[in-house]
């Protein structure tokens, strides 16, 4: 099996454990993890956000994980107390969490969030015009007077960075969809439905 790329953007505490009990699992069956998120929601809940290589990721997938990462959360037992667990697709307005997510999305709105200070700054918002040597350069949106037009951000500064939603980013996101399946239908692997939005949740007791 051909080794997953590298997640940039990562947990720290609580969801840095789950993550690294449920990354190996999530790769093994030809997945990729997105993030993890603990949350006061229900209880408690821990969200598993997932795609698939190709950046897809449907109901079907999300059943697919859930029932190949539980039994490692069961044996691990890394939370304290009930929880929720949910598992989810990362949807139109993503995070980006790989490098190659930043080259997939060059030219779409994103906000970047940095853990040190880039250009005198810790927030940025604008489209990526170049995603090398080991950084992004980001052409500002509305950038403040006397501010330059464009920023390089090194990939290993960023905190935390999605995509922004837009009426852009909708319209490509649903013609790759339907690329995506028509592709399916040629191969004989699926069939030209629209699939439901990826989200399976399943009570946990510890």
């Amino acid at each position: 099996m051909t080794a997953a790329e590298t997640r940039i953007v990562t947990e720290d505490g609580l969801e840095a454990r789950i993550a690294a009990i449920v990354e190996p699992v999530i790769e093994e069956i030809g997945y990729r993890l997105v993030r993890v998120r603990v949350s006061g929601m229900n209880g408690k809940t821990v969200q598993i956000m997932a795609e698939r290589p190709d950046g897809t990721m449907d109901v079907e997938g999300c059943e697919e994980v859930s029932r190949a990462i539980s039994p490692v959360l069961e044996t691990e037992d890394p939370v304290d107390g009930a929880y929720h667990l949910e598992l989810s697709s990362p949807g139109i307005d993503r995070p980006l969490v790989r490098e190659s997510d930043f080259e997939t999305w060059a030219g779409f709105l994103m906000k970047v969030e940095t853990s040190r200070l880039v250009a005198e700054r810790k927030r940025f918002r604008g489209k990526v015009i170049k995603v090398e040597n080991g950084a992004i350069r980001i052409e500002r949106d509305q950038p403040a007077y006397g501010e330059p037009a464009s920023v390089e951000i090194p990939l290993d500064a960023i905190a935390d960075a999605r995509l922004v939603l837009t009426d852009e980013l909708i319209s490509a996101s649903l013609r790759a969809d339907k690329a995506r399946r028509k592709g399916r239908v040629a191969d004989g692997t699926g069939d030209i439905e629209e699939p439901a939005d990826g989200d399976e949740s399943e009570p946990r007791s510890h």
